[in-house]
């Protein structure tokens, strides 16, 4: 049996073990009150940069920082609650192997054991362990300086002080500052790892052995136990189509790496692109096929930042175990505000009247302008657009008529047509609100335009392929249609940069927008909320309760346990199979969630027992395993 090779693992505190620098957290405490509070936090943060950086003595930055400080020994306990809620988030969620390897861990610190000591207490290292400064104080307990005999308070500190402990085994120093990577220099460390998780300071990166954006990194890397199967910054995140910056901030504070592109991507692009990523963030125009699906070597998520979802292949995903997610609501209400302001312009005629006052023409007229009020609404989809149109065009006084294919619950004074010939005979303004699934493709042409009303306006906010163009083209230049909206085509520009051609260009009683209905600030800002935190959900925890096409679970949130996903597809016997292997291993599990669709099966295992990688390979053997994932 090959004997695990010694290490042992040194610590910096700032900004490492916290996402902050005490002596700043210690400002704030005692500067309450003080008028220049503002600007001498500000002075601390530069002379600690400084000396972090190498530019002054760290001597000079404790002598000047402390100056300005005017700190007792009462504003002690109040900063270390401070920073007790300030833990680096790996290091918190690794706590853990703090207690597990804590024979193997030191802290050696230019900070100070008055507060370090208390916050590291609960991480089972014990003051002996921990090498840092001392304050001193006079009698009336104001801080009027350090111990200066201490290495660590002069330059190079570290350096000498670990020389003199001479610890064990092969040393990993991780840190953030010049004073941690000179240790590796003077080779008193044999590996540096440049810990980012809060700050990064370009003067180390490219010196250290490893760049390591959190603590799950390190122990990936060095092949330690870890409390997450997969360090999150190795989490490949792609959004097209210039999503929101609010979805790639949350992404990215997840600590996932996150690409951002403004358009979307041929099916060959999106090939290529897709390879190594493991979330994909698309909009309405990226199509992912079999192809790309194909294609994508570690996909977990899709996440389609609008309401449909008729552009991604549902079925190959599934048959993938690659989890889509959408947003159903979040730009409903943007949606249903254009169709009643382009309503009231068809029905008014102010389009017209606009494009004819920018050609110089003044036709100041009723004709052919008139209220909504007390016209008749007919939505064909009433669903979460036309169900909400509905309520807010019948707050306006139109009576409302819908036509659904489902049975659907009608809302106010809403009434369901007995067909769609019915509907559209009877409505004064039509509009659209269908999903964009292959049988709705054509469904309004020549016929179904002959049964409006003369004089009737249309609108189409739903999907391109539903309406045949030509046909309403006709309709609209014979008068049986008085005005139209559209905004969505069969075949839409992939970017802002592609020329976009249409039937109507040229039309004065046609509103033609670039597929802008969910287009709002709001929307955009409730989509990029909503989407990224389902993903990020699934990812981490496994729930999949908002998911498209997977059967959806709501898991919560065990500790002291391991959780293993299975997907597979739904043959009767799996759940016996599984856990007669985990019977085989006397494993015990703790919680157990499983739902099925017609075609696949879900499971979520929470199991409170060290498992070895043969229960994996095991579980991955299972006939009809589609795929297995550990969490942690």
């Amino acid at each position: 049996m090959i004997e695990e090779k010694k290490r042992t693992f040194v610590f910096d505190f700032d900004s490492t073990l916290t996402q902050v620098e005490a002596f700043e957290e210690l400002a704030e405490v005692s500067l309450k009150g003080d008028p220049k509070k503002k600007e001498k936090i500000a002075q601390i943060a530069r002379i600690t940069d400084q000396g972090v950086d190498g530019d002054i003595t760290f001597t000079q930055s404790l002598e000047k920082r402390l100056k300005i400080l005017n700190a007792h020994r009462d504003h002690l306990e109040p900063l270390v609650r401070r920073l007790k809620g300030k833990i680096s988030t790996s290091i918190s969620r690794n706590k853990d192997f703090f207690k597990e390897y804590a024979d193997d861990i030191y802290i050696v610190s230019c900070g100070f054991k008055e507060f370090i000591d208390p916050i590291m207490s609960s991480y089972n290292i014990p003051s002996e362990r921990i090498f840092a400064n001392t304050f001193k104080f006079n009698r009336a307990g104001r801080i009027v300086g350090f111990d200066r005999d201490n290495d660590l308070s002069k330059p190079d500190g570290k350096i000498d002080q670990l020389r003199k402990m001479e610890l064990p085994g092969e040393i990993h120093m991780i840190g953030d500052g010049f004073s941690d990577y000179q240790t590796r220099a003077a080779g008193i460390a044999d590996k540096f790892h440049a810990f980012t998780e809060n700050v990064q300071r370009k003067n180390i990166l490219d010196k250290a052995d490893h760049i390591a954006p959190s603590l799950d990194e390190i122990l990936y890397n060095e092949k330690l136990p870890m409390s997450i199967s997969y360090p999150k910054n190795r989490i490949k995140v792609l959004l097209l189509e210039g999503i929101h910056e609010d979805a790639v901030q949350q992404l990215r504070s997840e600590g996932y790496q996150v690409d951002l592109l403004p358009g979307s991507l041929s099916e060959d692009e999106l090939c290529q692109a897709v390879k190594g990523k493991h979330i994909i963030g698309i909009r309405s125009k990226t199509q992912i096929t079999q192809k790309v699906v194909d294609a994508a070597d570690r996909l977990l998520a899709i996440g389609a930042f609008c309401i449909g979802t008729n552009q991604i292949d549902l079925e190959a995903c599934l048959k993938k175990g690659i989890c889509v997610f959408n947003a159903p609501f979040s730009n409903t209400r943007s949606v249903v505000e254009m169709v009643i302001g382009e309503m009231i312009m068809l029905m008014r005629g102010t389009h017209i009247k606009s494009v004819r006052m920018h050609r110089g023409v003044w036709d100041k007229s009723a004709k052919g302008s008139y209220e909504i009020r007390g016209k008749k609404l007919g939505i064909v989809g009433y669903g979460n657009i036309g169900s909400q149109l509905s309520v807010l065009a019948e707050a306006l006084g139109m009576h409302v008529m819908y036509y659904d294919v489902g049975d659907k619950l009608a809302l106010g004074n809403a009434q369901k047509a007995s067909s769609l010939r019915d509907l559209m005979k009877k409505s004064d303004v039509v509009t659209l609100h269908v999903d964009g699934r292959s049988e709705n493709d054509g469904m309004i042409g020549k016929k179904e335009l002959s049964w409006m009303k003369d004089g009737a306006v249309f609108i189409n906010l739903a999907r391109g392929k539903v309406v045949d163009l030509d046909a309403l083209k006709s309709a609209l230049v014979s008068g049986k249609i008085a005005g139209a909206a559209i905004d969505v085509f069969p075949k839409e520009p992939k970017s802002n940069d592609e020329p976009f051609e249409c039937l109507f260009t040229g039309m004065d009683n046609v509103i033609l927008t670039p597929h802008v209905g969910g287009s709002t600030i709001e929307a955009q800002k409730n989509i990029a909320a909503y989407v990224p935190e389902a993903m990020v959900n699934y990812v981490n925890t496994g729930d999949s309760f908002a998911s498209v096409n997977l059967p959806g679970i709501r898991v919560p949130e065990v500790k002291g346990a391991h959780r293993l996903l299975h997907i597979h597809e739904n043959i009767p016997g799996i759940m016996a199979r599984i856990n007669n292997i985990f019977s085989r291993y006397n494993i015990n599990v703790v919680g157990q969630y499983l739902k099925t669709n017609e075609k696949i099966g879900y499971l979520v295992t929470d199991i409170d027992k060290e498992y070895n990688s043969d229960v994996v390979d095991e579980l991955k053997r299972i006939d009809h395993t589609i795929k297995l994932r550990v969490l942690y």
